[in-house]
């Protein structure tokens, strides 16, 4: 594709962002292509609008915030058989299909490379990446069909993942492995300028996990799902090594109950836990975010002593294919995270910063849940589907993942 330079100058003008062509002349032909292309791509009122936000962040909306109601998996009694044999049925039909978030690094981890290449420390030594797949393949026999897998990556870490997957020969599943990648939005410093990287391009961050919506639509996923009979989509996160992608008892009452949409939840471990929990905004499923409770909101219980807002957002949703249609229609909105950023400045001079300077945006996937007019919320136990590995030590670490992960399989 050919670019007018000129009228992208003028665009650039216009905008405040001419600093962007500063070093166009020095890059190379292939480099010049990418910055044009990554200009031509900017929604320059959108960025000029979420940055403008980012000065009136404390100003919020009114919202009604009300508990939402949940099924407890282990106390459906009869129930259980009735909703599994459901969910059963639809997945041996090939109607399932599993989504992992795997855009990230494991630069917190100490790590480098794609989040998903981690290694937990189990005695297996199988990264995060296998032990998603052993659990697919299983599952993918136990029912007799093959259940996709479509993993999205970033812009960073596309290339080393699926050359991660190469390598490994996919796990032996190569046929049922599909790769896209999610969206990006530059970043931009304190007075709105879009940082330029040490590359000489844009510098770019991934729009968070409320872009996989989106990104399956625009990635022509969600027409190959459809090619392929499905129905169902489970979309869950890289980093959670119990995270039950196929769960018959969920899909059961998702079909049974005639929702588009059904979540799974933990109970907090004490009301102050920094997680979101599921509630209803406006009448319409949601999660509140643990910054934003009142300490009467935490501590708040029922008749029986449980939190009102205390079943927590884990990332493990269930979809159907014309809800995440819908919802990759619709822009969701965007948050600002305050971070440090390496870049260029107008000078040519690389900045490494020592406290935050840049703002990256990003959408979250749980704003999209008010699309759909209702959410089965299904309570399971921690201890059987969530262990994530966030940090490097402490809390949510390989440490405690892998204890977890070795008393569930009783490996230990």
């Amino acid at each position: 594709m050919e670019y007018d330079i000129e009228e992208m100058k003028r665009k650039l003008k216009k905008y405040g962002q001419e600093h962007l062509l500063n070093f166009y002349d020095t890059l190379e032909e292939k480099k010049q292509k990418r910055l044009l292309e990554q200009i031509e791509g900017i929604d320059f009122e959108l960025i000029n609008s979420l940055y403008n936000k980012t000065k009136n962040e404390n100003i919020h909306e009114e919202v009604d915030v009300k508990p939402i109601e949940f099924i407890d998996k282990y106390k459906l009694n009869g129930d259980y058989k009735y909703y599994e044999e459901i969910g059963k049925k639809a997945i041996r039909e090939g109607k399932l299909a599993a989504v992992t978030m795997a855009g990230g690094q494991g630069t917190r981890l100490g790590h480098n490379g794609p989040k998903g290449t981690f290694d937990i420390g189990l005695d297996s030594h199988k990264s995060l990446f296998e032990l998603l797949c052993d659990y697919l393949k299983t599952e993918s026999n136990k029912y007799g069909v093959n259940i996709p897998w479509f993993i999205m990556t970033s812009r960073e870490n596309n290339n080393d993942t699926i050359e991660f997957f190469k390598k490994n020969k996919y796990f032996g599943y190569e046929k049922n492995i599909y790769f896209f990648i999610q969206g990006q939005l530059p970043m931009v410093d304190t007075e709105g300028k879009i940082l330029i990287g040490e590359d000489g391009l844009i510098k770019e961050a991934a729009d968070g996990h409320g872009g996989v919506y989106e990104s399956l639509l625009k990635s022509g996923m969600t027409d190959k799902m459809k090619e392929l009979g499905i129905e169902w989509v489970f979309i869950g996160g890289v980093d959670n090594c119990l995270v039950k992608m196929v769960d018959p008892v969920l899909m059961g009452i998702a079909i049974d109950k005639n929702v588009t949409a059904a979540g799974k939840s933990v109970v907090k471990d004490n009301p102050y836990e920094k997680v979101g929990a599921f509630c209803k905004k406006n009448g319409k499923p949601s999660v509140v975010e643990y910054s934003e409770m009142t300490k009467q909101m935490a501590e708040a219980t029922d008749e029986n002593g449980e939190l009102l807002y205390g079943e927590s957002h884990i990332l493990c949703n269930l979809f159907n294919i014309s809800a995440i249609e819908r919802m990759g229609r619709e822009p969701l909105p965007y948050h600002s995270a305050f971070k440090k950023a390496t870049y260029i400045d107008k000078d040519g001079n690389k900045i490494v910063p020592d406290s935050p300077n840049a703002y990256k945006f990003e959408a979250f996937l749980f704003d999209a849940f008010g699309e759909v007019d209702d959410m089965a919320i299904l309570r399971v136990k921690r201890e059987e589907e969530f262990a994530p590995v966030k940090n490097a030590s402490g809390v949510d670490s390989p440490e405690t993942a892998r204890k977890l992960y070795n008393d569930f399989y009783k490996l230990s």
